[in-house]
């Protein structure tokens, strides 16, 4: 019978009049007064009545869908789809017991973390602590305010894992760190796009260390595991302040909030006394106290409740994450050496081929090329790069499949597919080279931009993520997926302290020094990252480049200090000593040269 017979079949938990237990009840709902059963070692404990998941009644294992009391061989009742069954039963008790997640129900059932204990005091006060950090120090832009409200976040993730028992691991503090330094990003430049990759790779970086994955799947999923994070965690949060309500917990925390209201009216109180004798004090007082309005109060209450979910997502996840390493998923049919290694070797001579033709134009020299295909020197860099790009980013596609349907009938094999994957992926470098040297090309042309700056790194990324996967094939994989996120979060992290605006500015005006070629427009699009970069410029061109960002600058007026990052700060003091000046009818009579495009 099709799922939705599953539905219909009564109430929930009961087999039809007459039929025997079904697969999914355990022994403790058919008897309320027999012992919990305990979970096989290595497993994640369940609560009683849990189901399985799809797939499991095969193994036989007690307690994993291999038969339960009273029903031989653990079948569905009569009417019922065995599939649909299990899975009936695995929807109603995380409906009841309370994990959740977006992921797939066996994939989430299969990483099923046990049920963590309440979380303590400390906890909930240091989650309570990130949201007013964030709804004080955030509503005003990013900047040092962000660290400000992660910190109360990360104390709550590390009570909760030292009250679940969990030990700080070498990969565990790698994570942690990487994390902490790309949350420095906003606090330094004001550009918003390399603050974005920053702050997603942050992400990546603390769900792995809540998570501690090794494998893919728990490298690409554990981000997932926050969401599911968010759910549970205020789910976790809600039943510990209920226990907390009543009797001696009362009597404990009761006297902290007292203390705390009185410690608040008694600074309010003598702050506006001493701030109103003196104006000194006033105006630190002023740059200190975040300034909030009545007006404000929606958006920091939104602010508010967003930190202090995100806290709460970290401190669940941190005390019972979900362990996507249990994931396991099936290799491919293996094929013969020939039907395998055919299409990799023609690949690889096309390589060769493609490589070839490279050396030789960069030791025959450019003119003899350009004169016989016709292009320019800037359409012959443009037209190959994107093309180059796409090959790199096929051809990790094409090693990826080529590993999953490999030969795997003995050290022949495992020799051949090294030297095949090997070859290939020595030849892919080349092509990067080649990319790399005809952006170079492009910028000396056009000059550089910032998704010229984008892709290039883009591209260098790769080329070390190819490097890390011959590295594999020499020394084994058991590290790759760790090493390949961490790359990433280290070129995130290099390419926000690097300042690609002010890289941009700074090329740009060198290249304006040594051939008179500028685009005073392009200017005025970046950020103030590049303020110091363009103040070096000679007048007039110095006030026509930063106009458009001071005239930005004064209509976003002045941000405290923990809404503004280093880049704003060190542009405001040039502009209050050297102001832009220029007029429209001087810029307009210098004129640009567009390198815009591509």
């Amino acid at each position: 019978m099709a799922a939705a017979s599953a539905e219909a079949a009564g109430p929930p938990g009961r087999a039809p009049s007459g039929a025997a237990a079904p697969s999914g009840v355990t022994a403790q709902e058919q008897a309320p007064a027999a012992a919990p059963v305990s979970p096989q070692p290595g497993a994640a404990a369940r609560p009683a009545g849990v189901g399985v998941p799809a797939g499991a009644a095969e193994s036989g294992a007690p307690g994993r869908g291999g038969g339960h009391a009273g029903l031989p061989g653990g079948g569905a009742p009569p009417g019922w789809d065995p599939a649909a069954w299990r899975r009936y039963q695995v929807r109603r008790e995380r409906a009841r017991s309370g994990p959740w997640s977006v992921a797939p129900l066996d994939w989430s059932e299969a990483a099923r973390p046990a049920a963590p204990a309440p979380p303590s005091t400390a906890v909930l006060v240091c989650a309570g602590a990130a949201g007013l950090a964030a709804a004080l120090f955030l509503g005003d832009g990013l900047g040092p305010g962000l660290l400000l409200a992660a910190l109360p976040a990360v104390a709550a993730a590390y009570a909760a894992a030292r009250t679940a028992g969990r030990a700080a691991r070498p990969w565990t503090l790698f994570w942690a760190l990487g994390c902490s330094a790309l949350l420095v990003v906003p606090v330094l430049r004001d550009a918003a796009w390399p603050t974005t990759v920053a702050l997603l790779a942050a992400v990546l970086a603390g769900a792995l260390a809540l998570h501690g994955s090794r494998t893919w799947a728990g490298v690409l999923l554990s981000p997932v595991g926050l969401t599911d994070g968010a759910v549970n965690g205020v789910r976790w949060a809600w039943a510990a302040l209920r226990s907390r309500s009543t009797g001696v917990d009362r009597d404990r925390w009761l006297p902290v909030l007292k203390a705390a209201g009185v410690a608040a009216g008694l600074l309010l109180l003598f702050g506006a006394l001493f701030a109103s004798a003196d104006a000194a004090f006033a105006d630190l007082l002023g740059g200190l106290v975040p300034d909030v309005t009545i007006g404000d109060g929606p958006l920091r209450l939104v602010l508010f409740l967003l930190a202090t979910v995100v806290a709460l997502a970290a401190a669940r996840t941190a005390a019972a994450p979900f362990r996507w390493d249990r994931i396991r998923t099936t290799a491919g049919k293996p094929r013969s050496r020939v039907e395998w290694a055919l299409p990799l070797v023609v690949l690889a001579l096309l390589f060769a081929g493609f490589n070839a033709v490279q050396l030789a134009v960069l030791f025959g020299g450019y003119d003899k090329v350009l004169a016989s295909t016709g292009l320019t020197y800037a359409e012959y860099a443009r037209q190959g790069f994107w093309q180059l790009l796409w090959a790199t980013l096929l051809t990790l596609a094409v090693i990826a499949l080529a590993l999953r349907w490999a030969p795997r009938g003995g050290p022949a094999d495992r020799r051949l597919v090294r030297g095949v994957l090997g070859t290939l992926c020595a030849l892919t470098l080349v092509v990067v080279a080649s990319a790399l040297r005809r952006m170079d090309l492009y910028v000396d042309a056009y000059g550089l931009t910032r998704l010229r700056v984008s892709v290039a790194a883009m591209e260098l990324w790769l080329g070390l993520v190819i490097v890390l996967i011959m590295t594999a094939g020499l020394f084994g994989a058991r590290l790759l997926p760790r090493a390949v996120a961490g790359s990433a979060v280290a070129a995130a992290l290099a390419f926000g302290l690097l300042s690609p605006d002010a890289l941009v500015a700074e090329k740009n005006a060198d290249r304006f020094r040594a051939t008179g070629k500028i685009d005073l427009a392009y200017f005025q699009s970046l950020s103030a990252d590049a303020v110091p970069a363009l103040d070096r410029l000679p007048e007039p061109h110095r006030s026509c480049a930063l106009r458009s960002i001071a005239e930005e600058l004064e209509e976003q007026g002045r941000a405290p200090w923990y809404g503004m990052s280093l880049g704003v700060y060190r542009a405001r003091q040039i502009l209050d000593e050297r102001p832009a000046a220029a007029r429209t009818g001087v810029c307009s009579r210098l004129g640009t040269f567009s390198g815009r495009s591509g």
